[in-house]
């Protein structure tokens, strides 16, 4: 939210302003007050405000002396003028200024309405035009590239906006080799545009599980893809020195543009395969031992000279999505009996089957959820490779299958939700804000709202204002605190704001909820 200052020198005008408006509504939040000029000045150096609403008429310091002195601060300060005077010197001088409006008193409130929203949407314009090269500029290319690869725009619309990006991908061939660090850390994604700047047949983006998909264009097939992995080979190794281990998948390299979707998609499925092969450095999905099912079925071996028997992927997800798994456990224990009696099936055979099937798994929760689960499964195919006997190994997948079931019985929230959610949980009392947070997973501001509502009911604004509350309404009963200490503590800077919204939640004024 944007921050507000009022200073008037009469306290009644303040109490007034506090209560008039339903400031969170047009995204503000206020975040000090003043009786004068002079201790506005100080107040705003130490913390700054995005829109200020002054008197005119004060002592030590008058408004208009204010707004010049403000503005050495705060260029970009919106300044809404109150005064009792209705004189044309005051109107000019604050025009020249460059003021929002000149309200008199007392207030129109419809009026102060409509200032304040042209206010909010003049804050809002200049701060997508800050951040329009840093920011909003990568989120375009992100989610041009992606819907593209993913068969969501036509060729024709990603050609013109390709082009309004500067994406040189015009060679006869094509590749897509996908990052994905290790461990929870940075993902380099700053650090791997800058190592790349000066390669421009080479564009990098994030897609929407926050995986960086780097797009490789090429003149030549052979020599292109070898280039392409002893590239992803050494940004490996520097980026494993620099910032945290990450795996690396990289598709099958195809004709441009037509088969750059499914190097994207081979390549995100070569990176489950690091559950198999945990010691490789790069996942080349074409020179993979076993490869991932058709939508025909998963092939096995069989019998010398006898008809290959095949695991019918279709059929497990079915019980993957009515969530039966005790239907998945024996289907399990059916198949891999039949391909043991089929002959000609060793226990390589049955072992890779069963990694293939986890891998499988794997990748139909994530389908579903949207998360990951990936203690499961590196468990499992722990268990499977130890495991000793026929019986250990099909019990080992079946322990697998139910536990994927069980996960997707369990109500989860979107995952970057859920990331922001536990910020807002440890970091209550910090200045919070859909911009900074935006910032800090990586997704738009306004999508990021959006999708908060959806998730939780409620606004970003409405749930840090309950949560902020409910920690008060504790510190309250269980400490001697003062009521201006609990509200910083909880992330109220204001006092009178603070009283406001407990009044809003709690229906009554801290002091006497603190006396119950």
């Amino acid at each position: 939210m944007y921050k507000v200052f009022i200073v008037d020198d009469e306290p009644f005008i303040i109490e007034g302003l506090y209560d008039i408006l339903d400031w969170p509504s047009f995204g503000l939040e206020i975040v000090g007050q003043a009786g004068n000029g002079q201790r506005a000045l100080e107040a705003l150096r130490a913390r700054p405000a995005d829109v200020l609403i002054t008197d005119i008429s004060m002592p030590v310091m008058d408004g208009l002396s204010l707004i010049r002195e403000a503005r050495k601060l705060h260029p970009e300060l919106k300044v809404i003028i109150l005064s009792g005077f209705n004189e044309f010197d005051y109107l000019k001088e604050g025009m020249k200024l460059g003021i929002e409006n000149y309200l008199l008193k007392p207030i129109n409130i419809e009026e102060l309405e409509s200032t304040l929203r042209n206010a909010v949407e003049k804050l809002d314009s200049a701060k997508s035009e800050e951040l329009y090269d840093a920011f909003d500029v990568q989120i375009i290319k992100d989610n041009t590239l992606y819907r593209w690869l993913t068969g969501q725009i036509a060729a024709a619309e990603f050609e013109e906006r390709a082009d309004l990006l500067g994406l040189f991908l015009n060679r006869p061939y094509v590749a897509a080799a996908v990052f994905r660090p290790v461990e929870n850390g940075p993902d380099g994604f700053e650090w791997l545009r800058t190592r790349l700047e000066t390669e421009p047949n080479l564009t990098l983006f994030r897609d929407v599980d926050g995986d960086l998909v780097l797009l490789a264009s090429m003149d030549e097939w052979a020599e292109g893809k070898r280039s392409f992995i002893a590239l992803l080979e050494q940004l490996s190794h520097e980026l494993s020195s620099r910032h945290s281990a990450v795996q690396i998948g990289i598709g099958s390299v195809g004709h441009w543009p037509e088969e750059a979707a499914p190097s994207y998609r081979e390549a995100k499925q070569a990176l489950e395969y690091f559950l198999v092969y945990p010691g490789r450095t790069v996942m080349d999905y074409t020179e993979l031992g076993t490869e991932l099912s058709t939508e025909n079925g998963m092939e096995s071996g069989g019998a010398a000279g006898g008809q290959p028997f095949s695991l019918q992927w279709p059929d497990y997800a079915k019980l993957f999505l009515t969530r039966d798994a005790e239907g998945l456990a024996c289907r399990i224990g059916q198949d891999f009996e039949q391909m043991r009696q089929s002959g000609g099936i060793g226990p390589k055979d049955l072992l890779n089957r069963a990694l293939e099937l986890v891998v499988r798994f794997k990748m139909e929760l994530e389908e579903i959820r949207h998360t990951e689960e990936e203690g499961i499964f590196k468990k499992g195919l722990d268990n499977i490779r130890s495991s000793l006997t026929f019986d250990e190994l099909t019990g080992a997948l079946q322990q697998v299958a139910r536990e994927t079931v069980n996960a997707l019985l369990q109500d989860s929230k979107n995952p970057v939700v859920s990331q922001v959610l536990a910020y807002i949980h440890e970091h209550y009392a910090d200045e919070l804000s859909l911009k900074t947070l935006g910032l800090q997973y990586h997704i738009h501001p306004v999508y990021l709202g959006q999708l908060f509502h959806k998730e939780t009911g409620e606004s970003f604004a409405e749930y840090i204002n309950k949560y902020r509350i409910e920690k008060a309404k504790y510190q309250l009963k269980h400490t001697n605190l003062k009521v201006q200490e609990i509200a910083r503590n909880v992330g109220y800077w204001e006092t009178g704001y603070f009283y406001k919204q407990f009044r809003k939640y709690v229906g009554i004024s801290p002091t006497d909820f603190k006396a119950l």
